[in-house]
């Protein structure tokens, strides 16, 4: 059966006039003395007939059956009640919505039905209320289902009800207030109830309340991947970076990240945070696991990541499978300064040599380049290699007179 379509009815003015705002307490929670009522023995007869019409769900047939069953009967308010809510449901079963609640308003308003029943029609039209976006009328509906009901007999779901209506009407203060009341007459609040107190701590920007409240989720529910990124994401927006940092991290040890932006923002934070040797080992085994794609972007990082926790050679073999993905020559220029820095020559200047074939780096990194291609030959003993690089390192200003002063010094050592 499909949800309410397009209801349009019509209340009572009165009705619609009261709210929870008006509604004194002392008024509240009043014992209703009001029993199961009678019929007499050709009332019973015809209910017996309609009962059966509805069952074989002859709808219009058991319409027509209560309407006249209404006008005949005139002093018995129980019967007319019961009337009235059979006339509902089935009109609800005829999909006629607004015939269906204006039913369930009457039977309601007869105030003839036993606890149970009266209760539960007044629940249940505010509940169509809200299925039909009619928030303010839903609201005043459940406020005086509230009023009405013995306190011991409200269900946390209610306050549920009330929380999703101030929802639907952006008033998340209140949607707050109600879910709190909720989760806290429940002995097994659901995830659901959390999750709307969550939605209006973001809302209100009660950021502090709304990492409390993660917290809480996550004890209840550790395997929810999401509540975790959430907590570490709020500790950070309240600039406690290191518990945003644990936070995430915890929820990497215990298996829960699995995507490649889950890992992405662990490493982030961890090199934010100035720690570089576990970035790298994140980043490197995400690779190795295929969350995060090996291409010359990803190398790079890890490169450098590498670099900065002082792992050189790790740093050079990441550099050195980067340099293969590259059709430039920047990280062959790199590779090669990092080289010549751990006295590896003979590496350095291949690397040099490819930044130079590659190119696509900037005309002062060229005659770097060529410079440093030089000194790794010199040191390797390829002597006339040395000498064409430092004269293709003079065509460069910025490495013309160290070019000079190379050429000058294998001149005189020979």
């Amino acid at each position: 059966m499909q949800l309410i379509r397009s209801i349009k009815i019509v209340i009572l003015g009165a009705l619609l006039a009261i709210s929870s705002n008006v509604i004194a307490a002392d008024d509240c929670h009043l014992d209703r003395d009001v029993k199961a009522g009678s019929y007499n023995e050709s009332e019973y007869k015809r209910m017996e007939k309609i009962y059966k019409i509805i069952g074989d769900e002859k709808y219009n047939e058991a319409a027509d059956a209560l309407n006249q069953m209404l006008k005949r009967t005139s002093n018995n308010a129980y019967v007319k009640a019961i009337a009235y809510q059979l006339l509902a449901q089935v009109e609800w079963s005829r999909e006629r919505y607004p015939s269906a609640l204006k039913n369930f308003e009457k039977a309601v308003e007869l105030d003839a039905l036993p606890d149970q029943i009266h209760y539960a029609l007044m629940y249940q039209i505010a509940q169509l209320y809200y299925m039909d976006k009619r928030y303010d009328e839903a609201l005043v509906r459940l406020d005086m289902w509230f009023c009405a009901v013995p306190e011991a007999d409200i269900n946390p779901l209610a306050y549920v009800l009330k929380a999703s209506i101030h929802i639907a009407d952006n008033n998340y203060r209140e949607a707050l207030s109600a879910i709190n009341k909720a989760i806290a007459s429940s002995d097994d609040p659901k995830k659901s109830w959390y999750e709307v107190k969550l939605a209006s701590h973001y809302e209100l920007k009660q950021f502090p309340e709304a990492a409390k409240t993660l917290e809480t989720m996550i004890s209840r529910w550790p395997n929810n991947k999401q509540y975790w990124i959430q907590l570490s994401s709020i500790y950070v927006k309240l600039k406690q970076d290191k518990k945003g940092l644990a936070v995430l991290s915890l929820a990497y040890s215990n298996g829960l990240l699995d995507k490649k932006s889950d890992l992405l923002q662990l490493i982030s934070l961890n090199q934010y945070l100035d720690i570089p040797y576990k970035a790298a080992v994140i980043l490197e085994k995400g690779m190795a696991d295929g969350l995060i794609e090996k291409n010359e972007r990803t190398l790079t990082q890890l490169g450098d990541t590498w670099y900065q926790a002082e792992e050189l050679e790790k740093a050079l073999v990441a550099f050195g499978e980067a340099s293969k993905l590259a059709n430039d020559g920047k990280i062959d220029l790199r590779r090669g300064y990092l080289l010549a820095d751990t006295e590896q020559w003979a590496e350095s200047g291949i690397a040099m040599g490819n930044a130079i074939k590659k190119g696509g780096i900037k005309e002062r990194e060229m005659g770097e380049a060529w410079l440093l291609k030089g000194m790794a030959e010199f040191n390797t003993g390829k002597y006339k290699a040395a000498r064409e690089s430092f004269g293709n390192a003079t065509r460069y200003k910025k490495t013309t007179k160290a070019a000079q002063q190379w050429i000058k010094h294998m001149n005189e050592q020979n």
